[in-house]
């Protein structure tokens, strides 16, 4: 089956080359805002429904699996998606030092008349941060995409003390929890 990553995130597209699958992609034109009524849980898998959605529409061919994500961070029970700004990524990674947070990403898989839409959860645990440091980081222009402001996967990484549980999902795509629901709905492993 033709697998379709409806991203345009090169974290989550680096993830799937690095396991060797074999995908397409088509970006998601879909509207990502939600309510402030919403739970993190509940926003990140209702835009994952859209992309896939959006994406599915496009489509509607019986012999593909389109993959969709969304993923935010969420501290005091506020969710924090990408900085808007320099000033507002150095206030993100300011709240964030020292402290545990959440990062929550939704994901949908559907194909073939299936549909499951999921998420995953990770604590992260930043170390205590220096104004300096952060700047230097912001100056890099690395947080300015990414959920909390922050690539663990990058630079970023210098700033988390530990995690508890999956390292991809921290990333934005838990691929073993998408591969299990590969699996389930549709009886193949995209690994082999």
């Amino acid at each position: 089956m033709k697998i379709i990553l409806a991203s345009k995130s090169p974290r989550r597209k680096e993830i799937l080359e690095t396991m060797g699958v074999d995908f397409v992609i088509d970006v998601a034109d879909a509207d990502e805002s939600v309510g402030s009524e919403l739970s993190p849980v509940e926003a990140v898998c209702e835009i994952s429904k859209r992309k896939a959605d959006a994406v599915f529409k496009r489509h509607e061919c019986e012999d593909c699996i389109i993959i969709s994500a969304d993923t935010v961070v969420v501290i005091d029970g506020k969710i924090i998606g990408k900085p808007k700004d320099e000033n507002d990524a150095f206030s993100i990674i300011k709240s964030l030092s020292g402290r545990t947070h959440e990062v929550y990403t939704g994901f949908t898989v559907c194909g073939n008349g299936k549909a499951k839409t999921d998420f995953e959860v990770t604590k992260v645990h930043f170390k205590e941060l220096c104004d300096d440091d952060i700047r230097r980081y912001v100056a890099t222009g690395e947080p300015m995409d990414k959920a909390g402001a922050y690539g663990i996967q990058q630079k970023g990484n210098l700033f988390v003390e530990y995690i508890h549980g999956d390292y991809y999902n921290v990333v934005g795509f838990p691929i073993s929890k998408i591969c299990v629901t590969i699996l389930e709905l549709f009886g193949i492993n995209i690994l082999y």
